[in-house]
Parts: structure tokens; sequence; C-alpha cells
């Protein structure tokens, strides 16, 4: 198998998970949910069918990760934090076929209580702080807040805050590896 289940945990027939993997306390993965290696599912996490979770994804307490929802590697979803994947949902009316595919990219974190309408798109080592509530893309980078959230500024691929401006040019350093990041026309990237 390769991978650890607790007792408690339903794995459906049919879900892959990588190994090295941890299932905890009261998980359930649908059968056609696809996850990597080293990850971390913790207590009461849901895993629907059409999910697809990279490796070394870290999923924290009661988070139910929905149909239509991709994670790529590393990837942090902090407790209690929330997808969608109905854009408009009513009891009385079925809107399976309406699904808007969310994507969170590398390395990006998703605070606390913390909501991500669908049809977003998380850019690669974004930080989505604590009850921020996500209601478009978000660069890669940034450091998003609020409800609904607003950019407060850049992050390094640490998780340290760039004291680069919102908007602009400007290069700085990551304070704890010294990583150099440059900001062009309002884009962030790691130089290499």
């Amino acid at each position: 198998m390769g991978y650890s289940v607790h007792p408690s945990a339903i794995v459906d027939e049919g879900a892959q998970i990588g190994a090295g993997s941890r299932v905890w306390h009261f998980v359930h993965v649908c059968g056609g949910a696809r996850i990597g290696e080293r990850c971390s599912l913790g207590q009461n996490v849901f895993v629907g069918n059409d999910v697809r979770i990279g490796d070394n994804v870290k999923i924290q307490n009661n988070v139910s990760v929905y149909d239509a929802v991709t994670l790529e590697d590393d990837v942090f979803c902090g407790p209690s934090m929330v997808f969608t994947n109905v854009y408009n949902p009513r009891s009385a009316v079925t809107r399976k076929d309406e699904y808007r595919r969310t994507l969170v990219r590398r390395g990006a974190t998703l605070g606390a209580n913390s909501t991500i309408v669908c049809g977003t798109t998380i850019g690669e080592y974004a930080f989505i702080g604590a009850g921020a509530v996500i209601n478009r893309d978000v660069p890669a980078f940034a450091l998003m807040v609020g409800v609904p959230a607003r950019q407060l500024g850049w992050m390094s691929r640490f998780g340290e805050r760039l004291p680069l401006p919102l908007a602009g040019d400007g290069e700085a350093r990551c304070p704890h590896t010294g990583e150099r990041y440059r900001l062009r026309d309002g884009v962030c990237t790691l130089e290499q």
C-alpha cells in the first residue's frame, strides 16, 4: 500500500493515494480521487471524485475538497478552509453540470477559514490570509487578506513578507533565504 489510513477513515475503491501519504481520523476519499505522495489529510477531511492533489500537500482538519478542484504540489490548506464548485447554488436546482474548476498552483497557502470561490486560480506561492474570501484570480506570490480579499503585499516561497510595492517595479530579497524577487509591471517573479 505504501500509505497509512486510520481505521475510522473511508477510502473508496478506485482512489489513488501516493506513497508516504497519511489519511487521518474520519476522512472520506472518494473513488475517483488522485492524491500524490507524502500528503497529509487531517481529521474530518473530504476529497471528492474529480479532485487531483499533487505531492507533499497538507490538508488540515475539517476541509472538504469538492469536485473540480486541483491542488498542485506543496499546497497548504489551513484548518476549516472552504472550496466551492457551484457559483450560484440552490437546493432545488441541480447544477452538477455547471461546476467551475478551481486551480491552486504549487506552494500556495490557504489560511484557516479562508474561502475559495469556484472558478478561480491561485498563483504559485500565493498566501491567502486566515478568513479571506477569494472571488477572483490571485497572482503568484501575492498576499491576500479580507472579505472580499484584496492584495496587501507579496510573499516569498519561504512565506516571508517581501518589501515590494503592490504595483510597478521593484526588487527584494527574502529575509530568510536571500532569494531575489523582481516586480515588473505588477508581476512578481523569483530570479533564478
